[in-house]
């Protein structure tokens, strides 16, 4: 019997985290912008990002994303980025705000579900 062919991701899309509508009861879909180094977009654009383990969570009115793993990009040697640090999300101040409120109030995580490239300058986006 043939091994099973590994599920890609959608057009456009450079991760996604599909067992996050199998564990969460996903509520809201939000786009944010997400704060890179130079040697992270390339790694992206390569491919091989994984949104499986992470989360975001509020601090001091800024919206973060932890344990999202892009991985280090090889021609760039000794001037690459950690892969696994917490990187920095952009929302407008309301969206952020109302969040905060539905998070502390109701108990709900903020799950990334998708990350990918948008626009006319390709900027990195997450749905959240």
């Amino acid at each position: 019997m043939a091994k099973p062919k590994k599920r890609k991701a959608a057009a456009g899309d450079v991760a996604t985290n599909r067992q996050a509508s199998f564990r969460y009861n996903l509520l809201e879909r939000f786009e944010c912008g997400i704060v890179l180094e130079d040697t992270e977009v390339k790694a992206l654009r390569d491919g091989g990002a994984q949104l499986k383990d992470s989360y975001a969570a509020i601090n001091d009115g800024e919206v973060w994303l932890y344990g999202l793993y892009i991985p280090p990009y090889g021609p760039a040697a000794r001037d690459n980025h950690d892969p696994d640090r917490p990187r920095k999300l952009l929302m407008h101040r309301r969206e952020i705000e109302r969040l905060a409120v539905r998070v502390n109030e109701r108990g709900l995580t903020l799950v990334p579900t998708r990350m990918y490239f948008a626009g006319p300058r390709s900027r990195a986006k997450v749905e959240i």
